[in-house]
């Protein structure tokens, strides 16, 4: 994955070094932009109020008000924290989709999708387990 981000001094500076990081199956998808199976993920069915964070890096991105049920398989949010997330043009898998990356270390989150009808904003920011973590209100 390439990035045109400004190096935060905390963060791994290579792959090598998110590999010791990350568990296999969170480098996959958040260094590699895999996809985890649909349902699988721990947050999909999650209503705790809270923040969810970047499992790679720690920044918040999504507030748990913007989680909604999109029966999709994996956790849809329908906005982002302000300046969180990045939005990228996707042509992989013979289609053109909007990848969207956490904007502090460019892991990939998953991809978002407008024009559904599910909520008001009309915006499902379709989003792998993987890559999130949730922080609990207290």
């Amino acid at each position: 994955m390439t990035t045109d981000l400004p190096a935060t001094p905390d963060l791994p500076k290579t792959e090598d070094e998110w590999r010791i990081r990350l568990s296999p199956a969170e480098f996959r998808v958040l260094r590699e932009a895999g996809t985890e199976a649909p349902w699988s993920g721990e947050y999909v069915n999650t209503k705790t109020e809270g923040v969810y964070d970047c499992r790679a890096c720690g920044a918040q991105l999504y507030p748990s008000d913007t989680k909604f049920d999109s029966h999709c398989g994996w956790p849809s949010f329908d906005d982002a924290i302000p300046g969180a997330v990045r939005e990228i043009e996707d042509r992989g898998h013979g289609m053109v989709r909007v990848e969207i990356r956490c904007a502090r270390c460019d892991s990939h989150l998953g991809h978002v999708f407008r024009g559904e009808g599910f909520t008001p904003k009309n915006t499902r920011h379709c989003v792998n387990s993987l890559s999130i973590r949730l922080d609990p209100a207290s």
